[in-house]
């Protein structure tokens, strides 16, 4: 992380734009850090109070001991200019500038799927993560969520508990846990090889506004959104809506119709901004992941360094060989030579049109 990227983070003031006017302005984020000031900030658009709050962090700054903090905490920082910022983060409208991660980063090159609800579970609706969990997990899906309760905590607990990865986007900084009662979740997501994501810097609290900026990521890294429980004033609603505008897959699980948990899901079928789904299977064969056969046989221990390279880029969403090559270094035609061994183990399977998934 450069210099320039932790002032800049730590005043999160940068949107995208702002982010490229500074660079067209002044060539980079680093020659731009030498004219924080009111004038630029008002250049930028921010409005005077987000003006006044930004010098004051700005002379609060300590860059040494902020560095330090992040280090201790085992936080990396990525940027927008980084090669390891999330692809399919990068793709929507808004990305954020910045993002705070502790965990494993390399799980964001697995499919990904955001399952989002409602703060207040129900019985039924901690039955549909029961139900919808396992089956994703073992289709080699990442979830993704927010941790807040409900909903997001059942969803990461059921994934942790079938063994499977998460994501958990928080609507604050690293430095704390809220709800503070999911702390032990917390630990056990990066415990388990899993994501702990953030755009706020370490000391940023929750606001009312974080929470939607937050959707804004879950629904950007997922590949589909799949609305388990939510009433009509529920913010699982705006995730859905984000995941639409990024042109992303959107399912919602019915309830019954007297159900006020419900009825934010009824509205998303009924104005058919998702589709209805009752089984993982329907959302798995509707994204294009194909599921793998139950293995019997002990893990396959890769032979060569080609084929290890290869197994760690292959997923359960089919791939091309372009993508392959791009994705794991490898040249085409040690690829094709790998590959051929792999299928003959039966750890790979070639799907039809070139295209190749973990058997």
């Amino acid at each position: 992380m450069s210099h320039a990227d932790l002032l800049w983070s730590y005043l999160n003031v940068l949107t995208r734009e702002r982010y490229e006017a500074l660079v067209q302005v002044y060539g980079s984020l680093e020659d731009a850090r030498r004219h924080v000031g009111e004038e630029m900030l008002k250049g930028l658009g921010c409005r005077q109070e987000t003006v006044e709050k930004t010098l004051v962090r700005l002379e609060d700054f300590d860059e040494e001991r902020y560095a330090a903090e992040l280090a201790k905490r085992e936080i990396d920082l990525l940027s927008l200019a980084d090669d390891r910022y999330p692809k399919s983060l990068r793709e929507i409208g808004d990305p954020p500038v910045f993002l705070h991660i502790h965990g494993d980063l390399s799980i964001l090159d697995q499919p990904c799927v955001a399952l989002v609800g409602t703060r207040g579970i129900t019985p039924y609706g901690r039955r549909i993560v029961e139900t919808f969990v396992p089956p994703l997990v073992q289709a080699g899906v990442i979830t993704v969520s927010g941790l807040a309760h409900g909903i997001d905590g059942a969803v990461a607990g059921e994934t942790i508990k079938t063994r499977g990865k998460t994501v958990a986007v928080l609507g604050h900084g690293l430095g704390t846990m809220y709800p503070r009662t999911h702390e032990k979740l917390a630990h056990q997501i990066r415990e388990t090889g899993g994501l702990l994501l953030s755009e706020f810097p370490l000391d940023f609290p929750p606001d009312t506004y974080t929470f939607p900026s937050r959707n804004r990521i879950i629904a950007g890294l997922s590949l589909a959104t799949i609305v388990l429980e939510a009433p009509r004033e529920s913010g699982a609603l705006i995730t859905a809506d984000l995941a639409l505008q990024y042109g992303r897959d959107v399912f919602a699980v019915p309830g019954q119709i007297f159900d006020a948990n419900f009825r934010g899901c009824h509205d998303l079928i009924a104005r058919a901004h998702a589709k209805l789904v009752t089984d993982p299977a329907d959302v798995l064969q509707e994204i294009g992941i194909i599921v793998p056969e139950a293995r019997t046989s002990p893990a396959y221990i890769p032979q060569s360094d080609d084929e290890e390279a290869l197994l760690k880029v292959l997923t359960t969403m089919p791939q091309r060989l372009d993508e392959l090559v791009e994705r794991s270094g490898i040249p085409a035609a040690r690829i094709n030579a790998a590959l051929t061994l792999l299928e003959l183990a039966g750890v790979v399977k070639n799907v039809g049109s070139g295209m190749w998934v973990r058997g």
